[in-house]
């Protein structure tokens, strides 16, 4: 889950990291207003939606009187930023944050997160501060540290010195840094954080370590551990159809393609999509139906797939071990029966009960065509979503 730069800021204060002075604000009126509770000559006007390089796409402008950040928050707000990492649908801004402007004379890049090559939380960091992670690993790879975390110990405090040493500070700096990053990584551990960035950590020109941007992102599954996290969910920024699964307790991405897949292994999942894009076609979606899959399980996951207006044929695609064939076929009947099915129907049934999964599919007076193997699942749902799309 990943929350809004504000709500990230908010976190961070908890721990000792500095940020600026900021405030909240949903229309034009507030955002003024809250340019003079924060007082000063010159204000930064945010736009704060799940994603980065908010900047490059015009959602980060500085203003210096109140008509400025009037007319910056109206032309803002309701508007839809794209950027890279928003993909080409965007994301519409309803909250803004204004901040002070400050003083910077150096720009930093921190980042904790969890490397799954050491099964360790690495932190990486870098001089070259303002860019993003990818740029920086692109154009100024000798900038970068990366220090991996001992999790029997913590992260210790030598290692933070090291790393503030490494950043090129000055000595008066240097313990203050050391808290800096002592201060992220206690609340990475704490929060059940996947991944906690400043970018860019800045030296403002009166010497002091400000946090001037904030991202984190949190392990969904252990949200229940940490209310005051799971609370600061914003549904307008995620995937709609992401959304209505995961609310019903499906693992969903959504894609781009036409062929929607309902399938039970995450790894018998991507080798589905793999084979989808081999035959020609683009899946809609990745959905895992997961072990225990009930046919009230089977007929969520249809009408997960079937929100989606895009989806032009369905394939279901179970392999049972702890799973049923012919709980899965009966949930592929109830789905029918319950809601509108107006796409093809491919499904591939194997392993537990496949026999009377696959009676229970003929004998349904459906119109689902069987497949008995991943291949000619595959060939059948793009084939199928080939013909539907000529009509």
């Amino acid at each position: 889950m990943d929350i809004h730069e504000y709500q990230a800021k908010e976190l961070l204060t908890g721990f000792g990291i500095q940020v600026p002075r900021g405030g909240l604000a949903y229309s034009p009126e507030q955002a003024t207003y809250r340019a003079r509770e924060i007082g000063g000559s010159k204000w930064v006007v945010k736009a704060q939606i799940h994603s980065g390089a908010r900047g490059k796409a015009g959602g980060v402008q500085m203003c210096s009187n109140d008509r400025e950040i009037w007319d910056t928050a109206e032309t803002l707000l309701g508007s839809r930023l794209v950027t890279h990492q928003t993909g080409p649908r965007g994301k519409v801004v309803y909250r803004l944050y204004v901040e002070e402007a400050l003083d910077i004379k150096q720009e930093l890049y921190v980042g904790f997160v969890l490397d799954r090559k050491s099964e360790r939380i690495m932190v990486v960091a870098s001089a070259a501060g303002g860019m993003e992670i990818e740029d920086i690993t692109a154009d100024r790879p000798d900038t970068l540290m990366g220090v991996t975390i001992e999790p029997a110990v913590g992260m210790q405090e030598f290692q933070a010195r090291e790393i503030a040493f490494g950043l090129g500070l000055e000595s008066s700096l240097i313990g203050e840094a050391a808290r800096t990053l002592l201060g992220c990584y206690k609340a990475f551990e704490e929060l059940d954080a996947s991944m906690v960035e400043i970018n860019p950590l800045v030296v403002t020109g009166d010497n002091r370590l400000i946090a001037l941007d904030a991202k984190m992102s949190f392990d969904d599954n252990a949200l229940f551990r940490v209310p005051q996290v799971s609370e600061l969910r914003d549904k307008s920024q995620e995937d709609p159809r992401e959304t209505y699964a995961a609310d019903r307790g499906l693992s969903y991405v959504g894609l781009e393609g036409e062929i929607g897949c309902i399938i039970n292994g995450a790894g018998l999942a991507m080798a589905t999509l793999d084979m989808i894009k081999l035959e020609g076609g683009e899946p809609a979606n990745f959905l895992d139906i997961g072990g225990g899959a009930s046919p009230e399980r089977v007929v969520k996951a249809f009408k997960a797939v079937l929100a989606d207006d895009k989806v032009q044929a369905l394939l279901v695609n179970v392999f049972a071990g702890i799973n049923r064939c012919d709980w899965v076929a009966e949930g592929v009947v109830k789905a029918c029966h319950e809601t509108d099915v107006n796409v093809p129907v491919v499904v591939r049934l194997a392993g537990t009960h496949v026999e009377e999964g696959r009676a229970i599919l003929r004998e349904s007076g459906l119109d689902i065509t069987i497949a008995s193997s991943l291949a000619e699942a595959a060939k059948s749902a793009v084939s199928a979503w080939r013909s539907a799309t000529k009509h």
